[in-house]
Parts: structure tokens; sequence; C-alpha cells
């Protein structure tokens, strides 16, 4: 338990995977740390664990792909955050294509962008990726799906510890 426990326990934000590629390896991650942190220029920062192979591979990578979890996506959701790249190739298990430097574009995840790194912060057991959008998804019709959030993800075993 941290001093910082009692705030973060009343927060549900979306979740998502992010998605690497470098070096002829590919790799991707759930993640809960994520936010928009500029407007003017547009950035987007997404926080990945040092202890995670995805983040392995994106410190070598141009881009990252962010995708934003659907409420009935908690298959991917699964897949991404309860088991490990050090184990298990996620890919040979969802259909993806290499988007934008190759960084996987997975198929069934119709909301998400590719951003370019343009920078590293620091940030503990976490570092966060500072990104620039290079390519979006075409917009949704009929408005955005109920969003998958961390609260429902709350009995996952991670695949890796934080």
């Amino acid at each position: 338990m941290t001093e910082l426990d009692p705030f973060t326990a009343v927060l549900d934000g979306p979740v998502f995977v992010v998605t690497a590629a470098s070096g002829g390896e590919r790799d991707g991650c759930l993640v809960g740390f994520a936010s928009q942190c500029s407007i003017d220029p547009p950035r987007f920062t997404v926080w990945l664990s040092i202890a995670n192979r995805t983040y392995r591979v994106a410190r070598e990578a141009e881009c990252l792909t962010v995708h934003l979890l659907r409420r009935d996506d908690r298959a991917l959701a699964e897949l991404f955050g309860g088991e490990t790249g050090d184990e298990v190739d996620k890919f040979a298990r969802v259909a993806w294509r290499p988007g934008e430097a190759g960084s996987p574009v997975l198929e069934q995840v119709p909301i998400w962008f590719t951003g370019r790194i343009e920078g590293r912060i620091e940030g503990g057991d976490h570092v966060g990726f500072l990104l620039a959008p290079v390519a979006v998804c075409p917009p949704i019709e009929g408005g955005l799906p109920p969003l998958l959030r961390y609260r429902e993800l709350r009995d996952l075993e991670p695949g890796h510890p934080a």
C-alpha cells in the first residue's frame, strides 16, 4: 500500500493495448496509464512498465500504436495483459497488420492511433513515451461504444510482476 492508493483507488480510466515493433521484433501490452498531454501540438503519453518486454521493444521503436479497448474486448485485454511476450507470441493469436514504421495495428480494435516517439519520461517503474500522431483510425459511425475500464480488469493476473 502506498500513500497515493486512496486517490488512485477511485480512478477508473479506460485501458489500452500498446504495440511496438523494432529490430525484427514486435510486442504489445495492456496499459492503464495513458493520456492526452497537449492540444497544440497534439501529443499523447503512454507509460510502459520497465519490467515488460514491450518496453524493451519500444525503446528502439520509431512509433507506437495505441488501441482503445471496448467493453467487448476483454479477451484481448486478457491476452495482452495476462500473457508475457517473453513466453507467448501474442500476435499469433490475433489478426493484425503492420502500420507506420511496422507498429502492429490490431484488426479487431477500430479505435487506435499511431504516434511517432518524440521523447521519453522517466517515471519510476514506468517510462512515459511522448507520442505525436502520424496515423489515426477512421471515424466510428454510430458513436463511441462502451469502453473497457480498469475496474473491469482488477481480477486480471498480470503476465509479469509490475
